[in-house]
């Protein structure tokens, strides 16, 4: 186990030489965001006063997209996938299959010192656009709330990396996984609840939306933190949501065993 705490240390230090560009994208990240406010802002102010859209008013709304911000820094799968493949197809995975290490432990270590550096580089813009909007911001209303989003947010974070590492796995097979990955990002987007929260959709289409796992990775943490997943929701959701962790760890390792099995490299 210490081996990993190694990597997660030198994953941190390697990052951190991009700190600037972690700061300067969080920053630019918040141009699309500030948008966003201003167009659902438009959408409240044609309403009467106290308005909502599906049961969300305008500071529940504006608190969905800043907490789905921070959701989105702490589990948000980067470049890790795009280094797996590199990994796969320029033969540099070779090396880790004659040292005591297991490659998927080595990335999610890299993910989390990914995650950690740009949490903190990007903590400062992001509080103080929360501080700008803070008129509209909520907060859980209790501790139990505030311990089960975070247990969540846990759980989106390693269902994030799994699905995204066995999307990379499928190097082993094609030369180029670009497409597929851009293909799972826009499911993401959508379905994950970047775009807008996903109850606002009709009924049928929430009801299928939430036997897949794309809610999971983002909207459902959220809906824990505004307190709109409760009682026998918010068990079914957990149970939803660590299922997924479970199905795609084992898919992961699956398509690993698969992939190493056809894995040829040559070099000197």
């Amino acid at each position: 186990m210490m081996k990993y705490w190694n990597v997660l240390s030198i994953g941190i230090q390697n990052t951190l030489v991009y700190r600037v560009n972690f700061l300067v994208r969080a920053c630019f990240g918040l141009i699309p965001l500030s948008a966003t406010l201003f167009l659902w802002d438009t959408i409240y102010s044609a309403k009467e006063p106290g308005g909502n859209v599906a049961g969300y008013l305008l500071s529940q709304m504006v608190s969905y997209y800043l907490i789905v911000t921070i959701v989105d820094s702490l589990t948000a799968v980067t470049e890790d996938d795009w280094q797996i493949a590199a990994d796969i197809k320029d033969g540099n995975i070779s090396q880790f299959l004659i040292k005591p290490i297991d490659y998927m432990s080595y990335r999610l270590s890299l993910f989390f010192s990914g995650r950690l550096v740009y949490t903190i580089a990007a903590l400062a813009p992001i509080m103080l656009f929360i501080y700008l909007n803070r008129a509209h911001f909520v907060l859980p209303p209790d501790l139990f709330t505030w311990a089960l989003f975070l247990l969540s947010t846990l759980m989106a974070g390693l269902l994030q990396f799994f699905i995204s590492y066995t999307m990379a796995l499928l190097a082993f097979w094609v030369t180029e996984v670009s497409t597929f990955i851009f293909i799972l990002f826009a499911f993401e987007h959508i379905a994950g609840g970047h775009l807008f929260p996903l109850d606002i959709l009709p009924e049928p289409v929430v009801v299928a939306l939430k036997f897949s796992p794309f809610p999971y990775e983002l909207f459902f943490p959220v809906s824990i933190y505004l307190g709109r997943a409760t009682g026998a929701e918010l068990v079914l959701g957990f149970a939803m949501q660590a299922a997924w962790v479970g199905i795609s760890y084992l898919l992961a390792r699956l398509v690993w065993r698969r992939g190493i099995m056809r894995y040829t490299a040559s070099g000197g």
